[in-house]
């Protein structure tokens, strides 16, 4: 019997043996770092010529795994092995495949703070959010296992004389998945996960910042018992690998979480039918966000300064959730800026293995320079830094958290996406202003509101236009199962990953239909005929 679904707990790391166990976890990572890892197609090891290396963004010099560049061919050789191994796998019951992710769940959960120290090392994140990470891959894991033996039972349906009708959900085809580097362990497990779970075979590509975890994640696979071919471990770039793996004709459909720029190009792509398709392939989208907190004037300051600075640089701001915009009444403007540069100027940044750490470095260099772009373009637009400001790209990635104020509605940092430790502060007029301000933009993923007063929060649900909206707490931090998770707009396709709706975007229903006694009949009259 299938317990009830429950979060996995998140570690305490003041106790002491917590803490003994994920510095002895660091250090067993240290020891492995700089593995050469291959390829994966139908069980196949494969080295390619080229390479690539995954580095450390707190240590760039400090390689974490070494990759293989896979070429067309071996693009093409993927989809056509998970084509292949869709024919048994999509058959298998689901009651199997729900049991893999229950194992793959445990294995995950004995080997908690080693996942955890891998993400510390290849995306710099801090102690608290890889643990974060890794418990929220294990309740995907288990809430789609047990989400498809609920969709494998029978499905209710109208009854009607003189029939027997059942409607069952059956698996799509081949998958591609492309998950992004920030939550490398989470989202890529679930993305993976409900795939297969749904009886789909998949392609994976990770993201080049991050294609270690991932294959942690595939060795788990592996050691669960997943039938070789089921998912193919692929590394390399975009142009060489993603496109060809979106464009083959044998994909059924694409499963990516990432940039707004890139989840557009493939869902163009997709939308182009190759030769030999014979279907309309569908985009499964999580993408970016520009979220904003708002502050109304009879809110509790305190609590809401707290969820404005835990949301805008937990993990570096590198979440798509992350507080980008606080829009602020003017009556408290000056006291809520008072209380997020207190605030902003406790955060301790440095390395993420050491627990005193609260922030770390940037992903990669591209996205360090990116990130110094736009707090000099905040400034070049009227903006005041508050604090911070500041960065370090000669030992690894680091920028300080940065709270620049008196942005005006419409400028740059308040309408693009910065992905980093940016908070642009707004001045909004009355809360009527503040939630035009809020909605003004391409993107509609989370956003939250502080205010004692009910009406303003009731009005927020009804006229704030984002996929996930926190009231009265920080806009971050969704939990499976809890806060399905999704946006509008530019954001993606809602797709609610973590909840109840989520698998059906991997599965078809086909409906079989029985007339009474017409079986009965012909079997009659077949033994007659004999």
């Amino acid at each position: 019997m299938t317990t009830e679904f429950r979060n996995e707990p998140l570690t305490d790391f003041t106790k002491e043996e917590n803490a003994v166990a994920m510095r002895e976890a660091i250090e067993k990572v240290k020891r492995d770092l700089g593995r050469e890892y291959p390829l994966v197609i139908g069980g196949e090891r494969i080295l390619t010529e080229d390479k690539f290396e995954s580095i450390n963004p707190a240590n760039r010099t400090q390689v974490v795994g070494r990759f293989q560049k896979a070429t067309k061919d071996l693009a093409n050789r993927a989809v056509e092995t998970a084509y292949e191994s869709f024919k048994t796998w999509s058959i298998t019951p689901a009651t199997e495949r729900a049991d893999l992710l229950f194992r793959v769940a445990g294995l995950m959960r004995q080997r908690k703070h080693e996942l955890s120290a891998w993400m510390i090392h290849e995306v710099s994140k801090g102690w608290a959010e890889a643990d974060g990470d890794t418990a929220e891959a294990i309740d995907f894991c288990e809430f789609y296992a047990r989400e498809m033996l609920r969709y494998a039972a029978p499905q209710p349906l109208t009854k009607i004389d003189g029939e027997n009708n059942s409607l069952e959900y059956i698996a799509l085809g081949v998958a591609t998945v492309i998950p992004p580097w920030n939550f490398p362990l989470a989202i890529m497990a679930g993305m993976t996960g409900a795939a297969i779970v749904t009886g789909n075979t998949v392609v994976l590509k990770p993201s080049s910042d991050a294609p270690t975890i991932a294959y942690k994640f595939f060795e788990l696979l592996e050691e669960a018992g997943l039938p070789a071919g089921v998912v193919n471990f692929t590394t390399g770039s975009g142009a060489e690998v993603g496109d060809v793996i979106v464009d083959h004709p044998h994909t059924r459909f694409i499963s990516f979480t990432g940039s707004k720029e890139i989840g557009l190009r493939i869902n163009e792509r997709a939308a182009k039918v190759q030769d030999g398709q014979l279907w309309i392939k569908r985009v499964i989208a999580e993408m970016g966000g520009k979220d904003a907190i708002i502050v109304a004037e009879d809110a509790n300051l305190d609590d809401a300064a707290m969820g404005i600075v835990q949301s805008a640089f937990g993990f570096q701001g590198e979440k798509c959730s992350a507080c980008s915009r606080a829009i602020i009444d003017a009556k408290i403007y000056d006291s809520m800026l008072e209380k997020i540069v207190e605030r902003t100027e406790k955060i301790q940044v440095g390395d993420p293995a050491d627990p005193a750490t609260n922030m770390s470095a940037v992903i990669n260099e591209k996205a360090f320079k990116t990130i110094i772009n736009y707090i000099e373009k905040g400034k070049a637009e009227g903006g005041r830094v508050l604090v911070g400001g500041g960065s370090d790209g000669e030992q690894g990635f680091f920028i300080e958290p940065t709270v620049i104020a008196d942005v005006k509605a419409g400028a740059t940092i308040e309408q693009e996406e910065i992905f980093g430790p940016v908070l642009a502060v707004i001045k909004a007029e009355d809360y009527d202003d503040a939630l035009r301000i809020a909605n003004d933009t391409q993107f509609g993923l989370t956003g939250a509101v502080y205010s004692a007063d009910e009406a303003k929060l009731e009005r927020a649900r009804r006229e704030f236009h984002v996929g996930n909206l926190y009231l009265n707490r920080k806009c971050t931090g969704a939990f499976v199962g809890v806060h399905p998770f999704g946006g509008f707009n530019m954001s993606g396709t809602d797709s609610k990953a973590g909840g109840r709706d989520y698998l059906l975007l991997f599965m078809q229903a086909k409906l079989s239909s029985t007339k009474i006694g017409a079986t009965v009949g012909k079997k009659a009259e077949a033994g007659t005929t004999a």
